[in-house]
Order: structure tokens, then sequence, then C-alpha cells
């Protein structure tokens, strides 16, 4: 079996004296280490706040303890050597005396070999404490490690009954694999259980259940949004060369093209005008690509709390990861990652930037990350530097034969037949109007029409576009400034 735990392993060996170990996977962490403590050949305590600190071997004076305070004291005086884990320490982590002995216990390495390992989901540690311990986080299983389990699972249902025969999945292996990818290890072992024994095959079925369970556990605290984009780009008007560039990567993104050891693609930024369709492009890359959408709104990290906003956001990439291979979209990202020095807000925005930058550099799950951007002086530079995005598109407003295809498009979602439109006419007459705007236009010349008791016809959408200013005129000076800085600078999506 595959040992993702190795690294703690390599922790404790070097003679650590304080882990913090973040994982909803408890159950698996006290194996492991009960597992290391015996080839080890030292004790193992372990304290919860369900009872008292107990130990794995007979001893002549057994702890009498019943709080984390007690068992901490005794810890720090009776105990040198062995392992400990505490589990579920949170509530008591703002006890000023429970912090005094961990940091105790951080620093008394003089004569001891001794690991205390706080394992807990949500672990909020002052600064002073996250300093003198080491973290750990476990990782998600890779394809090997998950490929492993599906193997035991499907001979442990073999083996139950000498009688059973399991359906070679082919390709469905395969998908199941990528699908499970971004879960923690005992989530991917009961799903691959329960994807092999309800039936004794993969199905589509399983990979639904898959997916729906990804779902029901990401975004419940607020952090990030789930949805699922059904819109492919087929339905965004425009945006030819975008979609060029979407399409050569789409396969080595989702795991179908795998005998080329090429890079998967990471993100890219969509800078552009109000209204040109980033957003809209940056929600039909998930639906072209047939992946789980995910929307990370940075108003919903921001905490009165100090380190609260960065856990947030950490919890939210790691939400994210959980639902690879998945498109994660941040619209309007110049409003949360500011060009500034972050100072009026206690350098809040600064720590953020540098977390996600961080994320962005060093994430290995299939997070393919879209950010749209409306004003591109907002943005950090080291943001903007090569190799954070892949690629910086330059979303335009759209041409005369794009808004034709735009007004086609929306006239056909409101039931309304384009080919009794003049769309050439409505073309021309739109030079300026956004993709947003033209939608809007035809949403007023329908009511404009409902208004006179008649049909929708050309003649309502024209008399729309004679009374609207659209931004490219009421803006003018600023969209022309936008154009000058991408000319040169970034890729036309068109």
């Amino acid at each position: 079996m595959i040992n993702s735990l190795s690294d703690l392993d390599t922790l404790i060996a070097q003679g650590t004296a304080l882990v913090f170990i973040e994982t909803l996977e408890d159950s698996r962490i006290l194996q492991h280490v009960r597992v290391l403590a015996h080839e080890r050949q030292t004790p193992l305590f372990t304290w919860n706040a369900a009872g008292a600190l107990t130990c794995s071997t007979p001893l002549d004076h057994p702890p009498q303890t019943k709080g984390i305070q007690e068992a901490l004291a005794y810890v720090k005086s009776d105990i040198h050597s062995g392992l400990v884990v505490v589990l579920d320490p949170q509530p008591h982590l703002k006890d000023p005396a429970v912090l005094r002995l961990l940091i105790d216990l951080a620093q008394d390495t003089q004569g001891t070999s001794r690991t205390v390992i706080l394992v807990g989901d949500h672990l909020q540690l002052p600064d002073h404490l996250r300093r003198v311990g080491k973290y750990f986080t476990p990782p998600f299983p890779d394809s090997e490690l998950i490929r492993e389990i599906y193997y035991e699972e499907v001979y442990r249902w073999l083996w139950e009954d000498r009688g059973r025969k399991f359906m070679k999945p082919g390709e469905m292996e395969d998908k199941l694999v990528r699908h499970l990818a971004g879960l923690n290890e005992e989530d991917v072992r009961r799903l691959m259980a329960e994807s092999i024994r309800d039936d004794g095959s993969l199905t589509l079925i399983d990979l639904k259940r898959i997916l729906n369970f990804k779902r029901e556990n990401s975004g419940k605290d607020g952090l990030i949004e789930f949805g699922i984009e059904t819109q492919g780009l087929d339905l965004v008007g425009g945006l030819n060369h975008l979609k060029k560039w979407l399409e050569l990567r789409r396969a080595t993104f989702t795991g179908e093209l795998t005998d080329q050891a090429i890079d998967p693609p990471k993100g890219l930024l969509l800078l552009g005008v109000q209204g040109a369709g980033k957003s809209l492009a940056a929600k039909a890359v998930a639906g072209s690509w047939h992946v789980p959408l995910m929307r990370l709104d940075f108003g919903n990290l921001y905490s009165k709390w100090l380190g609260e906003s960065e856990h947030n956001l950490k919890e939210a990439l790691r939400q994210a990861e959980a639902m690879a291979p998945c498109v994660l979209w941040i619209d309007e990202i110049e409003k949360s990652v500011t060009n500034g020095s972050g100072e009026a807000d206690g350098g809040v925005s600064r720590r953020i930037l540098g977390s996600l930058l961080t994320w962005m550099n060093e994430r290995h799950a299939k997070v393919f990350l879209v950010a749209t951007a409306n004003d591109v002086t907002q943005l950090p530079p080291e943001l903007l530097r090569k190799g954070r995005f892949d690629e910086i598109f330059f979303v335009d407003l759209p041409s005369q034969p794009v808004r034709r295809d735009i007004f086609a498009i929306h006239l056909g979602k409101r039931n309304l037949d384009p080919r009794f439109f003049d769309l050439n006419k409505l073309a021309r007459a739109s030079e300026g109007f956004s993709g947003s705007e033209i939608e809007q236009v035809v949403i007023d010349g329908m009511y404009r029409a409902l208004g006179a008791h008649e049909n929708p016809g050309t003649d309502h959408m024209l008399k729309e576009l004679s009374v609207t200013k659209p931004l490219s005129v009421v803006m003018h000076e600023k969209v022309e400034s936008l154009r000058a800085w991408a000319y040169g600078r970034t890729v036309p999506a068109d």
C-alpha cells in the first residue's frame, strides 16, 4: 500500500516536538500514528474531549487526568518519549494556560524524544503558537493510490463471495479515477466500495454519485459557490481565438489525453470591456469541458478576526480542489486583490494575495482558474507576471459579424426566430454595443412590442438601439484607455 502520510513520518523522525494536522480524517491519522508507534516501539498517548489521557501500553502509574490542561501538564512533566495525539483541540486554543503548555512542550526538547500532534478539522492557531510547530496537511490520494484502492475494493468484494463476477469497466475505470481526485482517502475508499458493490460494475450512475457527493460536501460554509454549467462555448458569440485555445487544451485537462507528458493547463485571465462576455465565457468553459464550475467570491472570505480571512481562502481553495477536475471562476478579481499597499486593512489584502499566488504556483489538483477583470490598473504586477496564468486574453467589443451572431443567439433564447429579423441591419446599428447591452436591447424591444400589442420585430429593436447610449460612448475615454493598454500586451480573444 502506498504511504501517503510518509511526510508525517519524516516530521516525527526529525524530532519535531509539535505538529498541527488540519483534517477530517482523524481516525485515519490516529490509526497511522498507532502503527508508527508500534513500529518504533514507543508508547502512544491519546486525548479527546470525551475521555482522559490514555496510553497504548500499560503503565505502572496511569495518568489521572480529565481536561486538556491536566493532560498536557502530565505530558510535560511525565512523558519524555513517545507520541501524543490530541484530538479536536480547537475549543481550548483560546485558553492562555493551554497555549502556554503547548508552547512549552514545543520548546522543551532537551533530553526528550516526544512529539505532540494536534488533530482537528479547523485549527485556528495564534501566531505565537504557529511559529513553534510544524503544519502537516494530509495530501489527497493521487491517481496511483486511487487505482490501488480500486483494486483492493474489487478483490475484497470478490473474496467475500467466490461466486461473484466483476465486469471489466474498460475506460470507465479511468473516468472513475479522475472523478475521485480531490477527495480524501476515506471518502475515496467508501465511494469506490459503493460503486463496486451496488451491481458489480462501474457505470455512469457511479460517476453521478461521486459528483453529487462532491457537490453536497463543497461550499457548505458559503465560502465558495458550486454549480454545473450546461451551456457550452458554442452559445457564446465571437471569441474565436479563445475557443480554439481552450479546445486545444480540453483533452489534456479532462484526462482524455494521457499518452503525452504535457502539463495540464492552469488557467487564464480575461481582461476587457464591461459586458463584452468575459463572465459568460468563464462559465461556458466549464460547460464546454463538462466539468463542475466553482465561483470564488472574495467578499465571503474577509473576517474581522486575525488570520481568519487567510484561513477562509485556504479552505475555499481546498474545497475547489476537492471538486477537481473543475473550473474555478473569480469574477472582477481587481476588486478582490488590489494594486495597493494593503495597509488600510492591516495587511490582510496583501496576505490574501500572497496565499493566492502561492496556491497558483504550487497546486497539483486539476483546478482551471478563470479570472475576469475590467480595470487592469488595479491589478498587482505579481499577478500578471508570466506563469501565473497560461494566457491573458483581451475581450473587446464585438465586431459587426459577431454582433449579428449575438442578436441571433438572444432572439433564439426567447423563442423568437432570427430569420424573421434583419440581423445585418441590427448589427450595423449596434456599433459600440457590448454583448450584454445587445441582450438588453432584445429584452426592451420585446417590451416595446408588447406595449404596442405587436409581434416583436426589427423595428422594435432598432428603436431601442436609437435611444440607448452604450458604455463605449458614456465611458469613451476609459474604454479607449483600456484598449490602448491591451494592444500588444494581451492576446485578442476574437
